[in-house]
């Protein structure tokens, strides 16, 4: 196709051959001719000469968070006979932007490293790539272009903030507390602690010398233990969210929790939509979950706190919203027999009375606007319990 300048050299042979046409110069028709004899050439060797190029990429890191920058390191190979010239090479990085890059000549069978950096902003899915090869002839009257079959995908988590402590939580006997979670790993069989014996039980757990002592049977704990696991319910209400700005600060605060249970050691799923929650064992599962998730219009949450009475196994329960409403308490009553100890990570520039009727409940809660930080809003909470604690 013909390029900007393409068009003008056009127009210039057509006025030469119109003024020839009504003057009857010779030089008008020679001129005009010319051009166009030149402008047909360099159509036919964009047209004809299409380049044989590949390009390969490399990104670094691929998983990056929110506000990190990404270096990309692509190769560009000229595998055909003849030498590339006057190639311009654009690779696509979605909404953050484009790269392009000029090649004066690259020689037959060689390659020509190109390089830059990509801030990562806002979260997301991204496709970088297929890459565009434009060719322009040697005069700039045409250009060819061809779009490489190569992507990559480049992944943006939610920024994240390092959070310190926990704060301590029930058990399954009401009796036992912690402020730090039993490290085992998910599913396993590690004995734990003797309890009495209840209806359904699996009688081959019984353990017959502490059942002989006590004179009532006594099974063997082999399960996970209780304070370990945790269940991260991120409310996805558009209703329960001020603004855009307070629903991604909520998303930070998921990923800032399900990043520390993570760390630590926890049994812990996160559900951010969909029929099934996803456990943080699949960190990058989790992640790219929060990457995409988005507020819903019509959401039933206590739906969703009913299916997660029936397929919940238990633990801390960490409830991530806006503003907190009865709804939300309705949750919190739905799932508080099973989830001992409930923390609510509110982003909201309100108090609403709904977050004290929590509290009054036995609910932790915490509340930051979006300028302020998740990390000293949960290190306040953890420090204010040790010291209430610690003057009981």
């Amino acid at each position: 196709m013909l390029t900007e300048r393409g068009w003008a050299f056009s127009g210039i042979a057509i006025a030469l051959l119109i003024l020839w046409v009504a003057l009857g110069e010779i030089e008008f028709l020679a001129g005009g001719a010319l051009l166009a004899a030149g402008l047909a050439l360099s159509m036919l060797q964009t047209r004809f000469g299409l380049p044989e190029v590949a390009v390969t990429r490399r990104l670094s890191p691929t998983l990056v968070h929110e506000g990190d920058e990404a270096a990309v390191d692509s190769t560009v190979s000229n595998l055909g006979r003849r030498s590339l010239v006057n190639a311009e090479f654009t690779d696509d990085v979605g909404e953050l932007g484009s790269a392009v890059f000029q090649i004066g000549r690259l020689p037959a069978k060689t390659t020509a490293d190109a390089g830059y950096r990509i801030v990562c902003r806002p979260r997301g899915v991204y496709q970088v790539g297929p890459a565009t090869i434009r060719v322009t002839d040697p005069l700039g009257f045409a250009s060819t272009e061809q779009m490489l079959d190569s992507a990559d995908r480049l992944i943006v988590y939610p920024e994240v903030e390092d959070l310190t402590g926990f704060p301590i939580t029930r058990g399954k006997d009401p009796a036992m507390q912690a402020s730090r979670p039993e490290f085992s790993q998910n599913g396993g069989e590690d004995f734990f602690t003797l309890r009495q014996y209840e209806r359904g039980d699996d009688l081959r757990f019984v353990h017959w010398p502490s059942s002989a002592r006590k004179d009532t049977l006594m099974i063997k704990q082999m399960e996970t233990p209780w304070q370990s696991r945790a269940l991260v319910l991120f409310d996805l209400r558009k209703s329960a969210y001020e603004s855009s700005d307070h629903f991604e600060k909520g998303v930070r605060g998921a990923a800032s929790v399900v990043r520390h249970l993570a760390r630590s050691g926890f049994d812990a799923d996160l559900w951010a939509g969909g029929a099934q929650t996803i456990g943080v064992d699949s960190y990058s599962a989790v992640m790219e979950r929060l990457a995409v998730v988005d507020v819903e219009e019509e959401l039933d949450l206590r739906a969703v706190a009913s299916r997660m009475r029936q397929t919940g196994r238990g633990g801390a329960l960490v409830l991530v919203t806006g503003i907190a409403d009865h709804e939300l308490l309705e949750v919190h009553r739905l799932l508080a027999r099973d989830y001992r100890s409930t923390i609510v990570m509110a982003a909201t520039d309100t108090s609403p009375t709904a977050l004290h009727s929590l509290q009054r409940a036995g609910a932790l809660t915490v509340a930051v606007s979006p300028d302020d930080s998740w990390a000293n809003a949960w290190a306040t909470l953890t420090n204010r319990q040790w010291l209430g604690t610690s003057a009981g």
